[in-house]
């Protein structure tokens, strides 16, 4: 009994191994070169798969999600001789593991030296500065090549980026002086606009207070000149609605010319040429009140001499007292004129304020 137990225990293993090497379980995400006899077969799936005990073996398992690949810094000589350290970073996937297996040997460090060689190629053709400012140029270059040379290895580059430039530390220095001095010189340019902006400002609101000064004026002496205007016009009708004579108006004449020169800015003034019409009229005025006083009637003249010098030394006589008369008589008619012209100018004065101050109830 115990010989077949053995055997049946015996079988039982074997059978289990069988299985067991029958059956291969892929994970999601993974690709897996099956070689029966040392020779490629297959590429298992993810999920069950059964393959010949013995016969199939698994030569590599690959990882088909994207990839990403650091390189070390290394040293590139750019166009005007430099030495700069450039880390790149690579983002890959593999898209045929056969070929990912079987055309290579190593893809990373064949993507490693490709990645360097072609580089030092675009580097090489710039200059620092250039290959400073000129990254997104650099990585679209490097991918393109990229993406040709390993597309017959089974594995496509989605990415290539440029993760650091190191120059060397003196021309950091360098460069952090220009940038120093790009900055100051930004500083004092954005200066002078504000200071340029400012007087342009001041300027501006220089010149808008002049104008605004001078239409105040403006309208101050267009106002002054009509309410001036209104005020002469009311005395004019004033004037003329009360029937002044021409002795009035003689009167008032002379009694304006002494305001001509009541300024203290003038050293000279000029007498206008109806002054002489003016005494003129008024002399006339008081000599037609003159001419209507009472003349006494004249003596008879005497054929004797002596008698001929009492008679004009007493016709002399009256004649002095009718004279001292015509004085009286034209001073009380020059008072009464200029009664009347300061009751004239009251009123017109008064009808003026009364039209002012209609005027300005009008405004408001």
């Amino acid at each position: 009994m115990e010989p077949v137990v053995i055997a049946i225990v015996v079988a039982a293993i074997v059978i289990v191994f069988l299985v067991a090497s029958t059956v291969r379980i892929v994970p999601q995400a993974r690709r897996y070169n099956i070689e029966r006899f040392g020779r490629y077969r297959r590429t298992l799936q993810p999920g069950l798969n059964l393959v010949l005990p013995v016969a199939d073996r698994i030569n590599t398992k690959l990882d088909v999600r994207e990839q990403v690949y650091s390189s070390d810094p290394r040293p590139v000589i750019t166009e005007d001789n430099l030495v700069v350290n450039i880390d790149t970073v690579l983002y890959y996937q593999i898209t045929d593991p056969r070929a990912a297996a079987y055309e290579v040997a190593d893809y990373l460090q064949a993507i490693d030296q490709l990645t360097v060689t072609t580089l030092r190629n675009v580097i090489g053709s710039m200059d620092l500065e250039e290959t400073l400012t000129s990254r997104e140029e650099i990585n679209s270059r490097l991918r393109a090549v990229l993406d040709d040379a390993t597309g017959k290895w089974g594995i496509r580059v989605n990415r290539v980026e440029i993760k650091a430039i190191d120059p060397p530390h003196t021309i950091k220095e360098a460069m952090e002086k220009q940038m120093r001095a790009e900055r100051d010189k930004r500083a004092a340019i954005l200066h002078a606009e504000g200071e340029r902006q400012a007087k342009i400002l001041t300027a501006e609101g220089t010149k808008q207070k002049d104008i605004l000064e001078a239409q105040g004026a403006q309208q101050a002496m267009i106002l002054r000149a009509d309410g001036e205007a209104k005020a002469v016009e009311l005395v004019f009708q004033a004037v003329h609605r009360n029937n002044a004579d021409p002795k009035v108006l003689a009167y008032k004449y002379l009694e304006t010319l002494p305001h001509l020169a009541s300024s203290d800015n003038n050293t000279f003034w000029v007498i206008p040429g109806e002054l002489t019409e003016a005494v003129r009229t008024v002399t006339r005025a008081f000599g037609d009140e003159s001419t209507a006083a009472p003349v006494p009637a004249a003596q008879p003249e005497t054929a004797a001499s002596g008698g001929a010098g009492e008679t004009s030394d007493e016709a002399r006589s009256p004649a002095l007292e009718a004279g001292s008369t015509v004085l009286l008589d034209a001073a009380a008619a020059a008072d009464e004129a200029e009664k009347q012209a300061a009751a004239a100018v009251s009123d017109a004065k008064a009808e003026a304020e009364a039209a002012q101050s209609t005027q300005v109830s009008r405004r408001a």
